[in-house]
């Protein structure tokens, strides 16, 4: 029974990850399993088989519901844009108020006011989000990755960074992936690979699988090696660690609505379009604001 209970916890954790400003940190504290996932993770080299039966339900869990979200993701972001990624906005910028409660813990916890590093924390992950957008292709939206040797060195790097906001609780992995320019190039790469397996297309399974292999092993690698050292700042630099999440969530939606292409759709909106994104917005807002609390 825990293993079913376990695996239908990973679903949501998995579908919480394939969603930008939804964190699946976040969801796995709330269900009650953060501590235990943390905990499996930073002992696997002590006890990997222990680890291992901790960690497999949850993992198989995670990937049925990647995958199985995947497609409606892809619906709502070609076919719906503004509204989702409104309501994406409002999942996002509904969990500052928890994280400044927490924030302020910390203060109180280190005796001290912010600081000029935690102004540069904050400052350069503002700056992070906002320039990286900038560099990549105004192409990205829904587009295929092609595995050739550097992509390939690219998104297992990625996988390791988007692995590191993915143990996070309030920061979201799916985030971190759209400011970088490769969320869309991933979600499209699962959507391709799945239907080529489905057809027993060898050519674009062979593609999928070059893709998505190295970044898999950077999201693996990038979990079992980063939990320790998300432990260590949290611990060491917490106030400046806050100060660098706020940094990132707050300038999160100038990355989304540039990688969407939606600063060159916004004057062709209605107004009940408009209005919809909005009410989905707060809506998301008051969602991810209840569920961090708890």
């Amino acid at each position: 029974m825990t293993f079913i209970t376990d695996m239908i916890k990973g679903i949501l954790i998995g579908i919480a990850n394939i969603i930008p400003g939804v964190s699946g940190g976040t969801m796995a504290l709330s269900m009650g399993i953060y501590d235990k996932l943390i905990g499996a993770v930073s002992n696997f080299l002590k006890d990997w088989k222990k680890s291992l039966i901790t960690l497999f339900p949850i993992l198989i869990g995670c990937g049925v519901g990647i995958v199985g979200f995947t497609y409606a993701i892809e619906y709502l972001l070609s076919e719906h844009t503004f509204v989702t990624c409104m309501t994406f906005i409002g999942l996002i910028l509904g969990g500052i108020p928890v994280l400044l409660l927490q924030l302020k813990r910390k203060l109180r916890e280190c005796r001290r006011s912010i600081g000029l590093s935690d102004v540069l924390a904050f400052v350069i992950l503002f700056a992070f989000a906002v320039i990286m957008p900038l560099l990549g292709s105004d192409e990205e939206v829904l587009k295929t990755l092609t595995a050739t040797p550097g992509t390939m060195v690219i998104l297992f790097f990625i996988g390791i960074i988007a692995s590191a906001t993915m143990v996070i609780p309030g920061v979201s992995g799916s985030l971190v992936l759209m400011i970088l320019g490769y969320y869309y190039g991933i979600l499209g790469s699962i959507k391709n690979f799945l239907e080529a397996l489905k057809a027993f297309d060898i050519p674009a399974l062979s593609n999928g699988f070059l893709v998505l292999f190295p970044f898999g092993i950077g999201v693996l690698l990038g979990i079992f090696l980063i939990a320790k050292l998300i432990t260590f700042l949290f611990e060491k630099y917490g106030i400046q660690t806050y100060c660098a999440i706020l940094g990132l969530i707050l300038s999160s939606p100038f990355a989304i609505f540039y990688n969407t292409g939606l600063f060159g759709k916004l004057g062709d909106l209605n107004i009940m379009i408009i209005l919809s994104g909005v009410l989905l917005a707060v809506v998301g807002a008051v969602i991810t604001y209840f569920v961090g609390e708890k």
